[in-house]
């Protein structure tokens, strides 16, 4: 069967350097053929053809021609045939006529078996053919010329010409092979050389040594020749389960491509023999939407199209350029030598063609895209690490502009330096205990009573001092140091809930998790522990997530979600106004708390729409019996406002700005209890204060 992500059976356009050279060694081989076939006696050949040994060889070869022994990754080259060792056996023996004889008919059945193009089979006709040829003038040269009618059998003596035509055989046919692969991959063919000849000399030495041996044993005792079957197919299996584990290390599981490692040494390689003036190039691929493949379809169907898609790519891109994936819906694509940025757009474009024609699967038409970054060689990266970095980066580029293809662009690139060590230094933050929480109280506006106190991380750096969230949260919001974050902010405020409503201080404390954080499931499991462990009420504590969380459905069913309301911790929806959501859908969740937009708060004042849309979210969050709070109240002004609005609770610098344990636990003592008459006045009371 043919290999679907074979692309050698690809005829060459005509007029091409690979055309040329097909088509010299393929003229030049047959000519050969001819010329051998004209040289051999028909009555000799009629003779030889009556015997055994003669329909034993070629059934041997015609067999040995039909699975290579594969020893090198570089598929593309091909394997070495175990037909070699009877082909130059029946060479030293019969002679150039009877070997080309059966190695032509051989090679012919194998394009037949293997559904090989035509013009592969001629190629392979026209190179084994020369191979022969050159392996029969060597020993012509050392006067060696045997016939059907006159045998030869080599002595001990005859060493150092076996050797030299078995190296003719093997050099030529290694330097016909490795050029047309060359040619038809666009890579030079020293590269092509360095990869195949070493392990394909070592089983070419073994084939061509045991074929001296075949020819003594079909001298003296021919039915003996078979059992050469069994070391050949010693050596073919353990090639083959070596090839496997090799290939196993090397590609993707699911699609047969090339995974990362092996994406890592074939871009090492492109770099290190890149040319002056020469560009390599590595994009990097996501497919868009692919998720609700899976989600509605399963994962099975989700493997067939990503299956589909990776034969879309091969077939998308020149030979000699690799196409990997990565793992889940990324895939690689390596572009041993591009022209300039305009040219790997125009690949990076033919990509995303391929990839928009609608697919039909299980009876439905999935329209698919992708985003792509590109970066190149040596215009954006020196190696392959930062290459493939920068073009992530510019993935993520074409995702959010949703241009689809996007160039490397540094002034775009948040990824700087400063930040990455950055986030190396908060790695070691987290295990070194440089992570505080502070505390910022909520006020109530019509009474002055605190409804509680958020918490808020700060990095306290040993260099630079202490750091805010805005500067090192985005960082661990995109590495896995983000559930850790979260599971020592659970923890510290916890412990310090604890302290409080153990002296009396019975005050709710608000943590900020993420919208992947609030469905991970052991996030019940650690607040059920916690609570336990501190001896605290399910209200002591309360999670904050923002109003992304209301833009999916997963959150109304997931089982963390059900297993917070049962466990009684309330939920608070921060950033409330800046997600485009429903409020009706609240209703679907158990909110306590809904916390408006510092952004709405501040413009109030200047702004008619903000008071506007404050007034609404007020209002129809009291609608729905829930708690309005205004966060980024700084002003007397705002404070008044918001009073007059009815909205519930208010939090900002204008009353407190977040405050360590010890300096929130004193102002607790002192505005746990406020004076009765505060009022909608609170702001200018604390204010005062």
């Amino acid at each position: 069967m043919t290999d679907p992500t074979d692309t050698r059976d690809t005829g060459p356009r005509l007029g091409t350097p690979l055309w040329a050279f097909l088509a010299g060694v393929s003229v030049i081989g047959f000519t050969a053929l001819v010329a051998a076939l004209f040289r051999i006696d028909p009555a000799q050949l009629a003779d030889l053809a009556r015997t055994p040994l003669f329909w034993m060889l070629a059934v041997l070869v015609v067999l040995g021609e039909l699975r290579p022994v594969m020893v090198s990754s570089a598929t593309s080259v091909g394997g070495t045939y175990p037909s070699t060792m009877f082909t130059f056996a029946v060479l030293l023996h019969f002679g150039l006529p009877s070997a080309v004889l059966m190695q032509a008919v051989a090679v012919v059945m194998n394009g037949v078996v293997t559904r090989k193009a035509w013009h592969r089979v001629v190629f392979n006709v026209g190179q084994s053919t020369l191979a022969l040829t050159a392996a029969a003038v060597v020993l012509g040269i050392f006067g060696i010329v045997p016939t059907p009618a006159l045998p030869w059998v080599p002595s001990g003596g005859d060493l150092v010409p076996i050797a030299l035509s078995g190296v003719a055989y093997f050099v030529t046919r290694a330097t016909l092979v490795c050029g047309a692969v060359a040619l038809h991959e666009r890579r030079s063919v020293i590269r092509v050389l360095r990869s195949t000849v070493g392990p394909q000399s070592l089983v070419y030495t073994a084939l061509l040594g045991l074929a001296p041996l075949v020819v003594v044993v079909m001298s003296h005792s021919p039915g003996l020749v078979p059992l050469f079957v069994a070391p050949l197919a010693a050596v073919y299996f353990t090639a083959t389960l070596s090839m496997r584990r090799d290939h196993q290390a090397m590609h993707d599981e699911l699609t047969g491509l090339p995974n990362r490692k092996m994406l890592i040494v074939s871009t090492e390689e492109a770099l290190a023999e890149a040319r002056e003036g020469e560009r390599v190039g590595l994009f990097l691929l996501d497919l868009d939407r692919f998720k609700e493949v899976n989600d509605t379809m399963g994962h099975p169907v989700g493997d067939r199209l990503l299956q589909m898609v990776a034969h879309r790519l091969l077939h998308s891109v020149r030979p000699g350029d690799v196409v990997a994936r990565l793992g889940g819906d990324e895939f690689a694509v390596l572009l041993p030598s591009i022209r300039d940025a305009h040219a790997a757009r125009e690949v990076a474009a033919r990509l995303r063609a391929a990839l928009t024609e609608p697919v039909r699967l299980e009876g439905m038409t999935f329209d698919l895209d992708g985003s792509v970054g590109i970066a190149l060689f040596p215009d954006h990266a020196p190696d392959f690490e930062l290459l493939m970095q920068r073009a992530d980066v510019a993935m993520y580029m074409a995702k959010e502009a949703r241009t689809g293809v996007e160039l490397y662009q540094p002034d775009k690139d948040r990824n700087s330096p400063e930040r990455l060590h950055l986030l190396g230094d908060l790695r070691r933050a987290v295990d070194n205990g440089e992570l505080r929480l502070h505390y910022q109280p909520k006020v109530g506006l019509a009474t002055g009573a605190v409804h509680g106190v958020e918490a808020l991380v700060r990095w306290q750096h040993p260099v630079l001092g202490m750091i805010p969230p805005a500067e090192f949260i985005p960082l661990a919001e995109q590495s896995y140091l983000m559930r850790q974050i979260t599971e020592f902010v659970i923890e510290a405020a916890l412990e310090q809930a604890a302290r409080w409503w153990h002296t009396g201080l019975q005050i709710q404390v608000s943590v900020n998790i993420s919208a992947r954080d609030l469905l991970d499931s052991a996030l019940p499991e650690q607040l059920e522990v916690g609570l336990a462990r501190y001896s605290l009420p399910p209200e002591a504590i309360q999670l904050e997530v923002t109003e992304r969380i209301l833009m999916g459905e997963q959150a109304y069913t997931h089982d963390t979600i059900k297993a917070l309301a049962t466990l009684g911790v309330p939920l608070a929806l921060d950033d409330f106004g800046t997600g485009y959501s429903s409020l009706i859908r609240l209703q679907r969740l158990a909110i306590a708390e809904v916390k408006i937009d510092a952004s709405f708060v501040s413009r109030m004042a200047d702004s008619e729409d903000d008071e506007r849309i404050v007034r609404s979210i007020v209002d129809l969050v009291r609608s729905l019996g829930l708690r309005s709070v205004a966060e980024g109240v700084e002003s007397d002004d705002a404070a008044l406002r918001l009073a007059e609005m009815g909205c519930d609770v208010a939090q900002g610098w204008l009353f407190c700005e977040p405050m360590a344990p010890s300096d929130a636990t004193h102002w607790l003592r002192e505005h746990l209890n406020p004076d009765p008459g505060y009022g909608y006045r609170a702001a200018e009371a604390a204010h005062t204060a």
